[in-house]
């Protein structure tokens, strides 16, 4: 993976939870990763593939010294840095399938977790076999950030950072076999990214159910809504949650929000709150611990995922499987995850305060309606979303992979 945050993004969470079960059922895994690193449990192994880790959150956008350039690569990743793109998933690729080149024969299988990098189809041509997971595409990202954006230098910048999205696009097209988290991904990356719909196949993600779990001992707060906001991008919704809760407020004056995250730099969200007269009814977390999210979900009376889109939703598994019930919009996969409305969640359409808010007020006014979702939630979470699940699904792609690859070679072989 190229970058591994442990806590924003899906990236590092997906990783640690599936490289860890998989070594549970007698795998060896080794993680390739990129800055900032990310958290792994024993016996999985890092091996650091260093960038120059342009956008580290202490001082992003940096210009490194000059010392600091020993590769090609490096060069291209701060020159395309400086020409407002994203260089990250082109540059790890080619880092990785160097680093790769030195261990043939030390693995099976390689499993890129959304680079789509050129460097992969360097490293088909050196003969590793390879299973990407492509999450959803980034394309819904691209077009709702352009929708959203103020002004035509906003708009020129954002097509030139999403620019990485052509390279991708052609990479995912040539790769033999893809998972993807949902029937909404699977859909959309064949019809956005001209994927063949043959080569995508669904393993759902999941949860870790002895992590987020119920805790009887912790009272509710009355009116306390908790959402997760890991990227503070129009994709995740937050305004309209926001909105939502000033209307909340007009009845339930005791209403408020705990939000998992922090605002971007120059975000337009602290102007919202004040205008809104919300700045005492608003809490931003951000670096808290797990068993802290446990918590706050054991608080809160309801969680809320007022996502646009999402190709699956971690934070909504992660509600349920802690017996919170979960108000979710029908944004993407959503509705593949919550389950139907008003027996293991709560849905309401995308980009609708009042629709938003008038759910959140029903749930708040029954304590009985959202203890059943909420019981009903987690048996859902159990039922189908588990890490082990997770992966015991990816490692029969891992040997159907294999023995297609085998196949081919014995093809190409008898060809000549």
């Amino acid at each position: 993976m190229y970058r591994g945050n442990p806590h924003c993004g899906g990236q590092g969470v997906y990783s640690r939870h599936l490289t860890r079960e998989l070594t549970a059922l007698g795998h060896h895994v080794e993680v390739y990763s990129g800055q900032p690193w990310p958290e792994l449990d024993d016996p999985v192994r890092l091996n650091e593939v260093a960038s120059l880790d342009l956008y580290r959150r202490e001082n992003p956008f940096r210009v490194p010294w000059p010392h600091e350039f020993r590769s090609g690569a490096d060069l291209r990743e701060f020159g395309i840095m400086c020409a407002a793109g994203f260089p990250e998933p082109l540059t790890f690729s080619l880092r990785a399938r160097q680093m790769l080149q030195q261990r043939m024969g030390d693995f099976d299988l390689v499993h890129d977790n959304q680079c789509l990098g050129n460097g992969l189809l360097g490293m088909m041509r050196d003969g590793w076999p390879m299973i990407h997971t492509l999450h959803h595409p980034i394309t819904v990202d691209r077009d709702l950030e352009l929708e959203h954006a103020t002004n035509p230098f906003r708009k020129l910048t954002l097509k030139r950072w999403y620019g990485f999205l052509n390279m991708q696009m052609r990479v995912a097209r040539q790769l033999p076999r893809h998972l993807t988290v949902s029937q909404n991904s699977k859909t959309d990356i064949s019809a956005q990214m001209g994927v063949d719909p043959e080569t995508l196949h669904i393993v759902h993600v999941g949860v870790d159910q002895e992590q987020f779990r119920p805790l009887p001992g912790v009272a509710r707060v009355p009116g306390r809504l908790m959402t997760t906001a890991s990227a503070d991008v129009p994709l995740k919704g937050l305004n309209y949650l926001i909105e939502a809760l000033a209307k909340v407020r007009v009845e339930r004056p005791d209403a408020h929000l705990v939000v998992i995250g922090r605002t971007r730099h120059k975000s337009a969200t602290p102007a919202l709150i004040d205008r809104l007269g919300l700045t005492g009814a608003i809490k931003f977390v951000s670096g808290v611990s797990d068993q802290r999210i446990v918590e706050l979900y054991a608080e809160a009376e309801l969680a809320v995922v007022p996502s646009l889109y999402e190709g699956f939703s971690l934070p909504a598994i992660e509600a349920m499987a802690c017996g919170t019930p979960v108000v979710a919009t029908t944004g993407g996969a959503l509705p593949e995850v919550v389950g139907r409305h008003g027996e293991s969640g709560f849905l309401v359409p995308t980009a609708d305060p009042s629709a938003l808010a008038s759910q959140i007020l029903t749930a708040l006014a029954d304590e009985s309606l959202r203890a059943r979702v909420g019981e009903a939630g987690r048996r859902r979470v159990l039922d189908r979303f588990t890490w082990r699940r997770t992966a015991q699904g990816t490692a029969e792609h891992y040997y159907l992979e294999l023995e297609a690859d085998a196949k081919r070679r014995h093809d190409a072989t008898a060809g000549k």
